[in-house]
């Protein structure tokens, strides 16, 4: 993922910027970037923060930064914001988002006469400089944001900054959050609402699918409405969204704790002496459950945040699982002969939770319960780079099918294992189970995370579930 925030102010924009870009560091681990407007036109930094605090890397920049209007973000891939001078007059653009298409668009811009993109160290093109490149084949920058939001195959929501202010554009489905904060002769545009907090923003609104707007330090100025179709995703709420942000009007430990509600509720077992959750992004799931239990909440393990704030840092699978397992301390006292019940945000490769388990039963726990947050994941995302899989042969939802179905499955043979009333389901959580060696397992229902969030399920994009666009 990646997260971006934006300030038009009219004194210095320098430290709302900083902190508020600052405050999305949860969901990019490699590069960041700032870029401010004054009176001496643009200046930019841009740092590789690969296990690296964003403030160590971005601190020495602030009293080289001058104006009251700049765009920043937190990237998990390219670096940016990055500055273009075109037919349009010169801006700095960022983005969130993924495109599917992008080989596809780079040759159609190589054939309106485009001659080159610069290239990454990955070998591949930097997608917000595609972006920019699609935006200066139209007339003006909100012409070619609406050409963005048609061509591109995934999804993508943009800050653009110029001299003047700020565009601000939701992707077409609104499948990420893009919401305004306010405060006496500002205006800011968000990722996260949390971002905005503690720096004196109030919630102006949430901008609509596709909604592209000019923020000024004066006013928001519609550029174009919003559409009604929306497919805002899911694990906002179940993952990556940071607990004190809302979107839509939800707040994400609210409905975790809601999903957690509901994860009791459905369940019959008897026999557990305490319910814990997976640091971070499981403990509130497990206090709704707690809750409703009325069985204890307890910390088995502490994640040791100092130096390992994030499992996800490092390029390598292999690599992000031993700092998973280094992270994880545990209380010896909560564990032994403890009939624990483990409540995680998901499970998605399955190696990781499968690690913590062992890790359990080595300090002595007698059972370990698993109840995931969210359904199995079946399917890889189409449009957001939410997770670093390369096959969905990498998910263990889809190895276990594999296993049982052989490589050839038809789409109708996922909808059956997808679903949580059919023999196949069962089948295959039973075969996830052994091979985790879960005492038990019961993932959550999708009717109930829907119900959880609180939104209509045609506003929610559950892809990764069910497959259904």
């Amino acid at each position: 993922m990646s997260g971006f925030f934006g300030v038009a102010s009219k004194d210095s924009c320098v430290l709302d910027l900083f902190f508020g870009v600052d405050y999305h560091s949860h969901l990019g681990t490699r590069r960041a970037g700032m870029c401010v407007h004054g009176e001496n036109g643009f200046k930019r930094a841009i740092h590789n923060i690969e296990n690296t605090p964003f403030r160590t890397k971005f601190d020495n920049d602030l009293s080289k930064f001058k104006g009251n209007i700049g765009i920043g973000c937190i990237s998990d891939y390219e670096a940016q914001p990055l500055l273009i001078q075109s037919h349009l007059g010169s801006f700095a653009i960022t983005t969130v988002g993924r495109i599917n298409n992008l080989e596809a668009l780079r040759e159609e811009c190589f054939a309106k006469g485009m001659i080159h993109f610069y290239e990454m160290s990955t070998g591949e093109i930097n997608p917000t400089e595609l972006i920019a490149a699609l935006i200066n084949q139209k007339g003006s920058i909100v012409e070619g944001l609406r050409y963005v939001q048609d061509v591109v195959d995934g999804s993508m929501s943009v800050l653009v900054l110029t001299a003047t202010g700020i565009f601000a554009a939701r992707d077409k489905l609104g499948r990420t959050p893009v919401v305004i904060g306010e405060k006496r002769g500002a205006f800011c545009a968000t990722f996260e609402t949390s971002a905005f907090m503690n720096l004196g923003y109030t919630h102006y609104r949430d901008l609509g699918p596709g909604e592209i707007v000019f923020i000024t330090p004066n006013r928001v100025e519609v550029m174009q409405k919003p559409g009604d179709t929306m497919r805002i995703c899911s694990f906002l709420w179940v993952y990556y969204g940071y607990p004190t942000s809302s979107y839509e009007g939800i707040n994400v430990e609210v409905m975790r704790n809601r999903c957690g509600k509901l994860l009791a509720q459905r369940d019959d077992i008897q026999t557990i002496d305490s319910v814990a959750g997976v640091p971070d992004s499981g403990t509130a799931h497990a206090v709704g459950y707690s809750n409703e239990k009325g069985v204890p909440f307890s910390r088995p393990f502490i994640k040791y945040t100092p130096t390992w704030p994030r499992s996800f840092m490092p390029t390598d699978q292999s690599h992000r699982n031993m700092i998973a397992k280094m992270k994880l301390i545990p209380v010896q006292e909560l564990i032994k002969d403890k009939r624990l019940l483990l409540i995680d945000d998901s499970i998605v490769r399955g190696t990781q939770l499968g690690e913590t388990t062992e890790f359990l039963y080595d300090s002595g726990a007698k059972e370990v319960h698993v109840r995931p947050a969210c359904p199995p994941i079946m399917f890889g995302c189409k449009y957001l780079n939410f997770s670093r899989s390369s096959s969905e042969m990498e998910l263990i939802a889809r190895r276990v099918v594999r296993k049982l179905e052989g490589d050839d499955v038809s789409a109708e043979t996922l909808k059956e294992y997808a679903n949580p009333d059919s023999k196949k389901y069962e089948t295959m959580c039973e075969e996830i189970r052994k091979r985790s060696n879960f005492t038990s397992l019961r993932y959550h229902r999708l009717d109930d995370l829907v119900e959880s969030i609180g939104l209509p399920k045609d506003k929610l994009c559950t892809y990764c579930w069910s497959g259904e666009e």
